[in-house]
């Protein structure tokens, strides 16, 4: 399959291919829900999107690796490291000695991607560094402009809008928004263990809630309601941010839509499994059953097939209409 891919999206230097087969297996390895629906997209855009979510799966896996021992100073170092090599790449300074950076600036300049949004990205990703917290929601929108806005900014020239671009922009916008939140909220666990807490602060205020209560629920496996509460608000928070996504959907290309469309439902149905299981994302991690994603996987591929057929005869020129039709045609009715 790498190789189709490749070959329908014009990618032959060795170095490239390899490059783009890299990002792929990060994308694979780390993101199910994406790689899952990026399999529903054309051949020849799948090389692009692998290459914008393995760079940033990268570019986080840095930020969070604590679990192989290295100090924040190391991190720090890894992430300017890296900073160096893509703007280098990206202001045509030369080919990237490393693959992820090699195949991305590939992908911004085959699709003219605004290199503004890498410079975000990169800002939020330094932020990590050193921020554990935020005190309102507009901050943490203001924090995932950089980690979660742009990478749906980013996707929009490949995936191809039926629009203006500036039209859906901020949908797609959105949709990277709803979908930060939502591993926010179902990883509040596992971001308390690295000393980071996403949800805003004034929300769990409201509710009784402050990081104590949250490390005491984390370490006893203990409930508390008000934490629910507080749980169940920034679910509907989250809600809301898909439903100013959600109108972007019609604005793409219809060959793209199935993909995007997939992974909105996946992650949709990961606040409801969130739901299902009373909120304990404290304590375990929420994930989508199989047979739900196996069904909307199935719709998915129903719907790809659709487009395809329907982009077919679109460029099926119509028969000429015969003598008689014609004439028809000119008649009045």
């Amino acid at each position: 399959m790498t190789g189709r891919e490749l070959d329908a999206a014009g990618i032959t230097d060795p170095r490239l291919r390899a490059a783009y087969t890299r990002c792929r297996l990060l994308n694979a390895r780390h993101g199910r829900t994406y790689f899952l629906a990026t399999r529903l997209l054309p051949a020849d855009r799948r090389p692009a999107v692998h290459a914008l979510y393995g760079f940033a799966r990268w570019a986080d896996d840095i930020v969070d690796d604590t679990g192989a021992g290295a100090t924040p100073a190391e991190r720090a170092a890894a992430l300017t490291r890296l900073d160096r090599l893509l703007r280098r790449a990206l202001t045509g300074g030369g080919p990237a000695d490393e693959p992820v950076v090699l195949a991305l600036a590939d992908t911004a300049d085959r699709y003219a991607i605004d290199a503004a949004h890498f410079t975000d990205f990169m800002a939020a990703m330094r932020a990590d560094l050193t921020v554990t917290d935020y005190a309102s929601y507009a901050d943490l929108r203001a924090y995932m402009h950089g980690s979660a806005a742009v990478i749906g900014l980013q996707l929009l020239p490949v995936l191809g809008t039926v629009t203006a671009r500036a039209l859906a922009a901020p949908h797609a916008a959105a949709l990277g928004v709803a979908f930060q939140l939502t591993n926010f909220l179902r990883d509040v666990g596992e971001d308390l263990d690295r000393g980071r807490v996403y949800l805003p602060a004034d929300l769990l205020a409201a509710h009784g809630v402050h990081r104590d209560l949250l490390l005491w629920s984390r370490r006893t496996g203990r409930h508390d309601p008000r934490i629910t509460a507080a749980l169940r608000t920034a679910e509907d928070l989250t809600r809301g941010v898909y439903r100013e996504a959600e109108p972007g959907l019609a604005m793409l290309d219809p060959v793209a839509r199935p993909c995007i469309r997939t992974a909105y439902l996946l992650y949709r149905h990961i606040l409801d499994a969130i739901a299902d299981g009373g909120y304990a994302v404290l304590h375990r991690r929420a994930v989508v059953s199989r047979r739900r994603r196996a069904a909307v996987a199935a719709d998915g591929l129903a719907r790809v097939l659709s487009a395809r057929l329907g982009d077919r005869r679109a460029a099926t020129p119509a028969p000429a209409p015969c003598r008689g039709d014609a004439l028809d045609a000119k008649e009045p009715r």
